[in-house]
């Protein structure tokens, strides 16, 4: 069958993503958003990743300006992890401890591997210093595209509509319930008893997956034993002195961990936990005791780590968190949601918009690897973590399945931050790269078996260069500079 019109279930960050995309690349498809009342928002604050700018301004080549203006971001370079026995270390968004420069032996790992400090390269330098970007010589940010976004979710999905309605995606405001046909579902059908009938249904009704789950029962597989974790509390307060910083942090609590996200006039604070481990009273009076500025009663969120067998089940693919989940350590909430919504266009697009069943599988395939490098990438941080000894990280020392992360990690701990491996044990799809799960090893300080000490010529040149990188930090400009700068100047952000 021909697709030639698309009903989408859900008007979150998810359905208004995919609608996006799916108009922007296949212009003369009908698409419609249903946005049901009984189909909630998480609405908290949004970490992204560089999949999100290249998605918008790349892939879909969408102007940045409107985004600017309405979705109001704050840059991030990364997160800024107070996790493991350094009193902490950065996952940046540039590659840094796979170079190897000419003057040394080694790449990057091997030196920064051998010491506390803690940046290993220019990015990670500015991010240990809190500032945003380089001071070009007029004073003006330099910016490059190592970065991602911070931005509510609330003027994200603002920005998000705005574009639907520019791009002429219809919206039914209507509460729903799915007539199951020989391919899958049949139509939506509305309290009214209106017939809403499509040629693909893009299930984006989050957690609630009406219907990849509850309709079409597609079998769900757990992560429960690389991802103990399975609620998150909730709450922030009003900005006041607090300087903005460059990065998500991410911070070790007892039986799970904290973020913060930088919002220009509100600070966003989580404690994700693991429920076996910790009563939600339990996880409040911690989450309080920690951030005793929180303004706002905290709110609990329930979730589960997983994804569905398949994203793409007859004539409906799920999009976001109706089809996945996995706890939001490194931020790839979003991120699946560029991939998943990106490959559905271009499947769209290069079956001539009659998807086979060889597509279907091969999308398939490529979804849920994508899940499952997350998942495996975000065990290595639980594994390995050694900065609080309370019985649920315990439990994670000693219980954590790594999976599909397990052949590198057996590499690494013969080998040390070699990079030489990283094509033949990591999938192509893989976000994460050698560099990624460097970070993670290194920034834990987990020990190998090939310590490499370096010549006195290349410590001193590995300490000189580090030496620059904080000098040319120090000069650089902090996120409320940045922000100052653009909106005096009228100059583009990057």
């Amino acid at each position: 069958m021909i697709t030639r019109k698309v009903l989408i279930l859900g008007a979150g960050s998810a359905g208004l993503m995919a609608a996006i995309t799916l108009k922007r690349r296949v212009p003369h498809l009908e698409v419609t958003v249903v946005r049901s009342p009984d189909i909630g928002v998480i609405g908290v604050g949004e970490g992204t990743t560089p999949s999100f700018p290249r998605h918008f301004f790349e892939y879909l080549k969408l102007k940045p300006k409107q985004f600017y203006e309405v979705a109001e971001p704050t840059w991030k370079l990364g997160i800024q992890f107070l996790w493991g026995p350094r009193p902490k270390f950065h996952f940046t968004f540039a590659l840094e401890l796979e170079q190897r420069l000419p003057e040394l032996q080694r790449n990057h790992g091997f030196y920064y591997f051998n010491e506390d400090r803690d940046w290993a390269g220019p990015v990670s330098a500015f991010m240990a210093h809190d500032r945003a970007f380089p001071r070009k010589p007029d004073g003006t940010p330099l910016f490059h595209k190592s970065h991602a976004f911070h931005v509510e979710n609330k003027k994200l999905v603002q920005w998000l509509e705005g574009l639907c309605r520019v791009h002429e995606i219809a919206f039914i405001d209507a509460t729903v319930t799915a007539e199951r046909g020989d391919a899958g579902i049949a139509a939506l059908i509305t309290e009214t008893g209106q017939r809403l009938e499509a040629d693909l249904y893009v299930d984006a009704s989050g957690f609630r997956s009406e219907l990849l789950g509850r309709v079409l029962k597609e079998p769900f597989n757990g992560y429960a034993d690389a991802l103990f974790c399975d609620r998150a509390i909730i709450g922030g307060w009003p900005r006041t002195t607090e300087p903005i910083k460059p990065y998500t942090v991410a911070e070790t609590m007892d039986a799970g961990w904290c973020w913060q996200i930088e919002h220009e006039n509100w600070i966003n604070r989580g404690y994700v936990y693991a429920s076996a481990f910790c009563t939600d009273d339990a996880a409040r009076d911690e989450f309080l005791r920690a951030n005793p500025k929180v303004a706002n009663e905290p709110r609990v969120v329930k979730f589960r780590s997983g994804r569905y067998a398949r994203n793409w089940v007859g004539n409906v693919v799920g999009i976001g968190n109706s089809v996945g989940f996995v706890e939001p350590l490194e931020a790839t909430a979003l991120q699946i949601i560029c991939v998943q919504t990106s490959t559905l266009a271009d499947a769209l697009l290069d079956s001539l918009q009659e998807p086979t069943p060889t597509l279907k599988t091969l999308y398939n395939h490529f979804n849920a690897q994508a899940w499952d490098d997350i998942r495996d990438f975000l065990a290595i941080h639980y594994r390995f973590n050694t900065r609080r000894d309370t019985p649920f990280w315990q439990a994670c020392l000693h219980d954590t399945q790594l999976h599909g992360a397990q052949a590198l990690v057996d590499f690494y701990l013969e080998n040390g931050p070699s990079i030489v491996a990283g094509a033949q044990l990591l999938h192509p799809s893989n976000s994460f790269g050698m560099d990624g799960y460097l970070t993670l090893l290194t920034g834990q300080k987990v020990d190998h078996g090939k310590r490499y000490q370096p010549k006195p010529a290349e410590d001193k040149f590995w300490k000189e260069r580090c030496t620059r990188w904080e000098s040319d930090a120090q000069r650089g400009l902090d996120v409320k500079q940045c922000l100052a700068s653009v909106r005096q100047s009228g100059i583009q952000w990057a």
